[in-house]
């Protein structure tokens, strides 16, 4: 600083009065005495009492210049002091660092390295609680969950950041949830959405036999209430056997190519009138007309209604078959192409050839169950019949037994055992009639899924036969046009023929196509009926079989019942005995 100063500035004489040119005042400082220091040693105290950069970053500095007298000091030392000052350089100020405890630093609150002390517990808490705005109330996953606050508050949910606890009212959600629940589900809504057809309620009842011995048949009574338009009543009632269900199930596989049609159980020659065999027959059966009038494209089909409707079906049937032309020729399919034979067929679809190895092993499985059901009904009856044997020996024993006492508790042991039998015989038909008769079901109707690809591979061979058809064609075509002219008739026959064989193999092509579209669709209503019919069944066995237990033990219990009684009896009426000598 002192190289640089102006000669201006250096000529300037500070010892008069120590006045300033520039008009300023020095500063006082007002909590030390007065420092004076000589001239010779302001370049130490320059020195040794320069701020450490390090502290003026961290704090802030007081700085206090040299003090003097706004008056002439009387006192020697000042006037001896202020003789031996040198004239005062520009520029140069002796200074006295002291820090000062300040925790704000050098700017204040403003600073970035402020960092403002912790408040007491009390005061943080009652600052967020006034400063912080409350959170907007969350809607709760369940009303059910925000009814359940504990407390005992009921339809009210308390919210977080308010002084006061306010509530809110959950009665428009629990409308809200009403109202969902009367909608449904997404699934459900989409269902509705989608027009539903009409309703159909068939029963198959009162069995009965009819006939001679050469020509004896069980007629079964099918009662139909519908809300069809298609048919002339509401309700209404026909006699059909068992040909005619079979004869339907023929109508609508041929009717509905690639559609899987519910079928019929099968037939038996041996003991077809026993009355456990004709009661799992009507319920498959009833089964069979139900499933098939809720599928969405047989419930339309015309064999259908003339089924449930006819009352002389042989007859309808004859003057049908006389007016309508077969079913190849109708729906455009094989006998029309003049295809009948059946070839080598390679699956180039994975997810048909996944499908069929599915269903192998689940035929499989299926008629191992079923093997396993009809040995658990075996046992079954088996048990019914060493009940019944067992009742015979105890009343046997109980008409030479002399003794009542004896006699009468094996004559209710032996009627015991009649009901046990009884119960056995009810529970191994239950069992048919529930997993027995869904586990056949089931095995059938994968043989009519079989019957299925059976037709779309036909209709594969179809399509393939109408292509080599129409390849002979083209080609007998070309070597006529290569000839000449000579043969225009023979020309433009065979052009139309070529028009014809390609009409023939589009449609061929879509009637493929088509059909694997719809065994798709069939295969997926397949999979989930299954899981219903059989989730269904099983409930159905193991509560049967809870029942049957319960019934078994309410009879034994009833049994020692009646034993403690009949024993109460015999010691009230005992004659008193004499007392014996000591």
């Amino acid at each position: 600083m002192s190289s640089g100063t102006s000669p201006q500035l250096a000529s300037l004489n500070l010892d008069t009065d120590g006045a300033s040119p520039w008009g300023d005042e020095r500063s006082v400082n007002t909590r030390s005495p007065p420092l004076h220091l000589p001239h010779d040693d302001v370049s130490k105290e320059d020195s040794n009492d320069s701020p450490n950069p390090t502290t003026t970053s961290s704090s802030t500095l007081a700085t206090t210049t040299t003090t003097q007298n706004a008056e002439p000091s009387p006192t020697p030392v000042a006037a001896r002091s202020t003789a031996r000052r040198n004239p005062r350089r520009p520029g140069r100020h002796v200074a006295r660092v002291e820090v000062i405890d300040d925790d704000l630093g050098p700017l204040g609150p403003l600073g970035d390295n402020f960092a403002a002390p912790d408040p007491p517990a009390d005061a943080l808490a009652s600052k967020h609680l006034h400063e912080t705005p409350p959170e907007p109330p969350q809607k709760e996953d369940s009303p059910r969950a925000a009814r359940a606050v504990p407390g005992g508050v009921s339809g009210r949910v308390l919210l977080r950041g308010q002084e006061t606890m306010e509530s809110v009212d959950l009665d428009e959600e629990e409308a809200e949830e009403r109202r969902a629940e009367a909608r449904g589900s997404p699934e459900r809504q989409r269902a509705e959405q989608v027009p539903q057809g009409p309703v159909f309620d068939i029963s198959v009842g009162d069995p009965h036999k009819v006939g001679d011995l050469t020509s004896a048949h069980t007629v079964y009574q099918v009662r139909t209430k519908t809300t069809s338009k298609a048919y002339r009543n509401n309700e209404f009632t026909v006699s059909r056997r068992y040909r005619d269900f079979l004869w339907l199930y023929s109508a609508l596989i041929n009717n509905n190519p690639g559609v899987v049609v519910p079928p019929p159980p099968e037939k038996q020659a041996v003991g077809r009138f026993d009355d456990n065999f004709v009661e799992s027959r009507r319920s498959a059966l009833e089964r069979m007309l139900n499933k098939t009038a809720v599928h969405p494209s047989l419930q339309h089909d015309p064999d259908m209604k003339l089924f449930l409707e006819s009352e002389a079906l042989n007859v309808d049937i004859k003057h049908k078959e006389k007016q309508t032309p077969p079913i190849g020729e109708s729906k455009g399919m094989f006998s029309s192409l003049g295809f009948t034979g059946v070839g080598k067929f390679v699956e180039t679809d994975e997810w048909f050839q996944d499908r069929k190895q599915y269903l192998d092993a689940l035929e499989t499985q299926l008629k191992s169950l079923l093997k396993a059901v009809d040995t658990v009904i075996k046992q079954r009856k088996d048990l019914a019949e060493a009940a019944s044997d067992f009742s015979s020996s105890l009343h046997a024993l109980s008409t030479v037994e002399l003794s009542k006492s004896l006699s009468s508790p094996l004559e209710a042991l032996s009627d015991l055992q009649i009901r046990i039998k009884e119960l056995h015989e009810r529970q191994a038909q239950q069992d048919v009639l529930t997993l027995g008769i869904t586990v056949d079901e089931y095995i059938r109707l994968i043989g009519s899924i079989k019957l299925a690809f059976q037709q779309r591979q036909k209709a594969f061979h179809s399509w393939h036969a109408t292509e080599g058809e129409l390849g002979k064609r083209k080609g007998t075509l070309e070597k006529l046009q290569r000839q000449g002219k000579t043969q225009q008739d023979r020309l433009i026959q065979l052009g139309a023929e070529v028009v014809e064989s390609e009409r023939k193999v589009h449609q061929a092509r879509l009637q493929f196509e088509e059909m694997g579209r719809t065994m798709r669709t069939e295969l997926e209503r397949f999979e989930r009926e299954k899981v219903e019919d059989f989730k269904s069944a099983v409930e159905t066995f193991l509560e049967s079989a809870v029942e049957a237990q319960k019934e078994l033990i309410e009879l034994w219990e009833t049994y020692l019942m009646q034993l403690d009684r009949e024993e109460d009896e015999s010691t009230i009426f005992r004659p008193a005995s004499e007392p014996t000598p000591i």
